[in-house]
């Protein structure tokens, strides 16, 4: 008989660069080093979840480690997870230098990850936009598994609180600001995301957050491209 393990889908294929690649990792490091401000990202996230000493965290989608070893000195212990090992290995390198022992590092993605620890939060910040709107219903459910009861998730990511019938203005206008504010380079890779990844729309995403067992306790769409959202586990 078939089971998940044979039709699941394949969260290394859709890879914008080889990121299984450690030049290309670096280089993405270097990127986003630019025109994100990592320490101002964790202290949101730490303000908007109420993160306390003794609590514990997942974060999925780590990529390089940024948000996890910042967050490393406000938490008992976290565990980091992402599909590139090139990624893995880098993150884990990085928080050795920085002597930080209370992150474990796994290679797995949302839809494989397999472990009997639940958590008190759950973080993923750019990432699930990786999978089909299908295929995010069952790593939202993934998460929500993951969780203590009343646990907490915060999420963010690509997702476009546009109307239908102007899809294509809103669009054109994020990409000009995108440009100005992030440079050639990263505006040519938010062209190929919009062309080949899988973003979806506000109100896509607010219905899958209920149907896999979360209440939203808060959504902010600042832009017409990033969203953040705190869910609790119903």
């Amino acid at each position: 008989m078939l089971t998940l393990k044979d039709w699941i889908y394949d969260e290394k294929k859709h890879f914008e660069t080889d990121y299984q690649n450690e030049e290309e990792v670096k280089k993405y490091d270097e990127r986003m080093s630019k025109f994100r401000d990592f320490n101002k990202e964790a202290e949101d996230i730490i303000e908007k979840l109420a993160i306390e000493k003794d609590n514990s965290i997942i974060e999925y989608g780590t990529g390089t480690g940024e948000i996890a070893i910042n967050l490393s000195d406000k938490c008992q212990r976290i565990t980091a997870i992402d599909v590139s090992k090139a990624m893995i290995d880098y993150a884990e390198q990085k928080a050795k230098k920085n002597n930080i022992n209370n992150i474990t590092f796994v290679n797995a993605g949302f839809l494989n990850y397999e472990n009997d620890d639940t958590f008190d939060y759950a973080i993923s910040q750019l990432a699930l936009h990786h999978l089909p709107d299908f295929w995010k219903m069952v790593a939202l459910k993934n998460i929500q598994n993951s969780l203590s009861d009343g646990g907490k998730l915060f999420l963010k990511d690509v997702v476009f609180p546009i109307k239908i019938d102007k899809f294509e203005k809103s669009i054109n206008f994020t990409l000009d600001d995108f440009f100005k504010a992030a440079g050639e380079e990263s505006g040519k890779n938010f062209i190929n995301h919009i062309k080949n990844e899988y973003s979806t729309f506000d109100w896509i995403m607010e219905e899958m957050f209920y149907r896999c067992g979360f209440d939203l306790i808060d959504a902010s769409y600042d832009d017409f491209y990033i969203a953040s959202y705190v869910c609790k586990k119903r």
